[in-house]
């Protein structure tokens, strides 16, 4: 699909279409979306941000690519003095007393928020069911799951109710949604974008990431909200991506075939997948099969460590300076009782679960345990790439559930992100793209090389 971004930019220039009527015509929308994508809108400063810009082409003044463009947030981030609610009832009526990062440079790119999205609440999830909001409904069959955490964000770009979005991603969650509402999610390197103003899931992996429909606005987004940030010490300077993404040099592309050659895929992925492999080969690339670690290490080394994150970041949380405080009979109580009510029963499962894994005689055995894990599996991840420039992956094993399986069944749930979290605990990017399966492709690089990800996905778009 051709960037939305350049075309709305051509239409406003040209006065083809004021920016009061793009805006209004996304808020109409929105407000009859039946898919529980809206957590709350953000009518009334999108309209008189969407006025000055009509202004200025009114008056003969340039206005920048981003100026005007509507845009959507995940409930998840800091926008000031908007609700900010993690889809959660502790934070069901928190207003947000800063801005994050990345969501301020696309503020001051002119970029117009119109929205803040409904996701698993704190991001826990890999279905956007778990949310006070009401479950997300598949953007193409609302029988479906959305996909999580970043649900209400793919669902309004595959429904064009916003232009682009920004999801957040841990383990998979803009990467999984994005593949199953069959459009673009990246999760940047590790750093590349500010984490500053994102509620924290687990600190280690969690990414600010674009969602959009075109692999060209994925770019514009990522160069905007990209840079070193005094805030957030695990930020660097990064060079932009060029325009030019038909510049590949990708000689090798690998792919895991333990991710392949496994009874957890389905044989529709796994047939499409295999496919797809044959026609990068008839364009003269060598496709090499690559050993990795079993897909149930993967998933108990990321949970074990995002459990464990979580107890510790959520720990702040206990209705004290924040939040929906409810009275017990002393404090301790008051704080037992906040807690447990105003968290959902998956975040209960994580916050529980990380507390175990951090609670002594057992951090040496699991945490540790899982810590060297992860350090194996980086370590894999540099010495495949001495061998490939690309990996290619499924972005799921399987199809997106129907809404309400996944409740029922929360390991099914963790065993969907199999092939997403290996990437997360390697800080690697990673590039859904609705192509060559299903539910897509996933297209990884080694760390930094953010814009080969870029660059091939747009290769692949040309052959599929």
């Amino acid at each position: 699909m051709e960037s939305q971004i350049h075309k709305i930019h051509q239409q406003l220039v040209n006065k083809e279409i004021s920016c009061m009527s793009l805006i209004q015509e996304k808020l109409n929308l929105l407000k009859q979306n039946t898919h529980n994508s809206v957590n709350s809108l953000l009518d009334g400063t999108a309209l008189v941000s969407a006025k000055k810009v009509d202004a200025k082409i009114e008056n003969g003044q340039e206005i920048g690519l981003l100026e005007g463009i509507p845009f959507g947030i995940k409930d998840v981030y800091m926008l000031q003095g908007t609700y900010t609610t993690a889809s959660s009832d502790l934070l069901k009526k928190y207003k947000a007393a800063y801005t994050a990062t990345a969501i301020q440079k696309l503020l001051d790119a002119g970029a117009i928020p119109l929205v803040k999205e409904n996701c698993d609440s704190f991001g826990h999830g890999s279905s956007s069911e778990n949310t006070i909001f009401g479950a997300v409904k598949n953007a193409i069959n609302p029988d479906l799951v959305a996909g999580g955490s970043s649900g209400g964000s793919a669902v309004n770009v595959a429904k064009e109710c916003t232009v682009f979005s920004i999801g957040g991603d841990t383990g998979g969650s803009i990467r999984q949604p994005a593949g199953y509402n069959k459009i673009y999610g990246f999760k940047p390197t590790y750093g590349r974008i500010s984490r500053y103003g994102l509620m924290a899931y687990a600190s280690s992996t969690d990414c600010v990431g674009p969602i959009a429909k075109s692999i060209e606005d994925v770019r514009i987004v990522l160069n905007v909200m990209s840079g070193k940030d005094p805030r957030d010490q695990t930020s660097y300077v990064s060079e932009a991506v060029s325009t030019d993404l038909k510049a590949t040099q990708i000689k090798t592309v690998g792919y895991y075939k333990n991710f392949i050659e496994n009874n957890a895929i389905s044989t529709e992925i796994q047939t499409d997948f295999l496919a797809t492999l044959e026609k990068i080969k008839a364009k003269g690339i060598t496709v090499k099969a690559l050993d990795f670690f079993d897909a149930d290490i993967l998933v108990s080394t990321y949970y074990t460590l995002a459990m464990a994150e979580t107890a510790s970041n959520l720990s702040r949380l206990d209705g004290t300076n924040y939040g929906a405080r409810i009275e017990g009979a002393n404090l301790k109580d008051t704080y037992s009782i906040t807690r447990s009510e105003n968290f959902s029963e998956e975040t209960k499962r994580r916050v529980v679960g990380g507390n175990q894994v951090l609670s002594q005689g057992f951090s040496d055995e699991i945490y540790l345990k899982a810590q060297s894990l992860r350090n194996q599996i980086s370590a894999r991840f540099t010495e495949d790439f001495k061998d490939v420039d690309i990996i290619l992956s499924p972005v799921t094993p399987a199809s997106p559930p129907e809404i309400g399986e996944s409740l029922q069944d929360p390991l099914a749930m963790y065993l969907s992100d199999a092939y997403t979290v290996g990437f997360s605990l390697g800080g690697l990017p990673a590039l859904t793209i609705p192509k060559g399966t299903s539910t897509g492709l996933q297209i990884t690089a080694d760390k930094k090389k953010d814009a080969e990800v870029l660059q091939f996905a747009n290769f692949l778009n040309e052959i599929l």
